[in-house]
């Protein structure tokens, strides 16, 4: 009996040794063949060039030279301190303006011409300022928002002795800080 187990593990290591030498084929891959890349699709034809514009910002209309905002002087008849009709728009549009925009201040800076001593020209300048400041008030601007000064005839606008440089010179500034 122990020939035939002898000759069992001798065979079962004959049979091991036999699989350990058979190599096994691997598949091999298919061969590869290179097909052409297509061609590529022609560029489309080139359009109109358009450009986009930017959006247009909103002008402020106090910068707006079409705006009746941009306008910034009320002119005064000789010795009077009431708005001439011709100004009534513009301080209108000033008062409209100042209402919505309560964020935004103003000086109203009233002068007068040379004729007159300096105390009555600096009387009058403040009418001036004041008349303006009530028309503002009126229209809806706040106390708050409106500073006046008068400078009397301390800044003339023009330096000549005629009427048509005076008249230059009696007016109400407003400006905006």
């Amino acid at each position: 009996m122990q020939n035939a187990r002898i000759l069992t593990l001798g065979l079962a290591a004959l049979f091991m040794a036999g699989c350990a030498t058979t190599q096994l084929e691997e598949p091999k891959p298919a061969p590869v063949t290179e097909k052409p890349a297509p061609a590529p699709a022609p560029a489309p034809a080139p359009g109109p060039v358009t450009r986009a514009e930017p959006a247009p910002q909103p002008i402020d209309p106090l910068n707006d030279p079409k705006s009746p905002l941009a306008k910034r002087e009320v002119f005064f008849d000789f010795d009077k301190f009431d708005i001439k009709p011709e100004f009534t728009g513009l301080v209108e549009a000033h008062g409209r303006y100042l209402a919505q925009r309560k964020d935004r201040r103003v000086v109203i800076e009233g002068n007068a011409d040379e004729r007159g001593s300096r105390e009555y020209n600096l009387a009058l300048g403040q009418k001036r300022a004041d008349a303006v400041r009530s028309r503002l008030q009126i229209l809806g601007a706040t106390a708050a928002q409106i500073e006046t000064i008068s400078y009397g005839e301390e800044r003339p606008r023009c330096k000549e002795g005629n009427e048509s440089c005076w008249s230059q010179n009696r007016r109400a500034d407003i400006v905006y800080k």
